[in-house]
């Protein structure tokens, strides 16, 4: 596995009964987590005192509950700063264990001793997107929301890389990586995010367990002669590290790289386990 513990200013404190007690900056949020089937004791003090809690409903989806909890406030991972609030189906605004991927790709853009293109699909908020470019490349940030996109261009201001070579489009990922192509485009990695389930700008449907293995196939096309880095992230269940290494091995074997899927995690702070937070699978030269 994977884990992301170079975090100073977020950690997960417990888990138990479903839920997670973490601490985004100066302020402890509870929220539900699939994963945490187990049920122990709730020793943490935070568990008792935190400034949000998530509820899910029995029926689907849920509500938060706010104790004392800003509108917005930032956090910040080495140098990079994002704008965190609570928003629909219990997010806020970023995933903390891509930093482990973040950390990864961003020293191989530094090594590669050339300028490197990334192109960042269903790029969220911009995680991904400022780790690159603070590393040095020149990125190409693609969302079907179009808030997001606006969310991510704020999270770029704040980490002082507003001014950094990143293009923000808002479109369907599928239909832009199609044109691309047409255009003769080419990156030198590639960075994809996708959701189980969505739609685009003009309700185009995306079902991951129908269409990823298709678009790994169409941005194999988009590659330069010497890419880079070709990532990967899941939270789909039932997505395994295996099946991502599949799809990567088979559809990019021309590049003669190799390929690497793991579990990503989280370090548990007050009983030293992992908590397990989806999938990635790396393809590097």
């Amino acid at each position: 596995m994977w884990i992301a513990d170079g975090w100073k200013e977020y950690e997960v404190i417990d888990t138990s009964d479903g839920e997670k007690l973490e601490r985004w900056g100066d302020y402890l949020l509870v929220r539900p987590d699939p994963q945490v089937i187990w049920n122990t004791p709730r020793n943490a003090r935070g568990w008792k005192h935190m400034n949000g809690h998530y509820h899910r409903s029995s029926k689907g989806g849920g509500e938060w509950e706010f104790f004392d909890l800003p509108r917005q406030w930032d956090i910040h991972y080495k140098q990079l700063t994002f704008h965190l609030k609570p928003f629909s189906f219990k997010h806020t605004g970023l995933f903390p264990e891509q930093a482990v991927n973040w950390d990864w790709f961003s020293e191989k853009i530094r090594n590669a001793g050339r300028p490197i293109k990334v192109l960042n699909l269903f790029a969220y908020t911009g995680g991904a997107t400022l780790a690159a470019a603070a590393a040095g490349a020149s990125v190409t940030h693609v969302d079907a929301s179009k808030g997001m996109v606006t969310w991510a261009k704020e999270n770029a201001a704040a980490s002082e890389l507003d001014n950094a070579p990143i293009r923000w489009l808002v479109d369907d990922c599928v239909k832009f990586v199609e044109r691309e192509i047409r255009r003769g485009n080419h990156y030198d990695a590639i960075i994809m995010d996708p959701p189980s389930y969505g739609r685009g700008p003009k309700g185009e449907v995306w079902k991951i367990e129908d269409n990823i293995f298709g678009l790994i196939g169409l941005c194999s096309q988009l590659l330069s002669e010497k890419p880079l880095f070709f990532l990967i992230n899941s939270y789909t269940t039932g997505l395994a590290p295996a099946v991502l290494t599949y799809m990567m091995s088979t559809t990019l074997k021309k590049f003669h790289g190799k390929v690497d899927s793991q579990e990503i995690g989280l370090p548990v702070t007050s009983n030293g386990l992992v908590l397990p937070c989806g999938a990635s699978g790396r393809w590097e030269a």
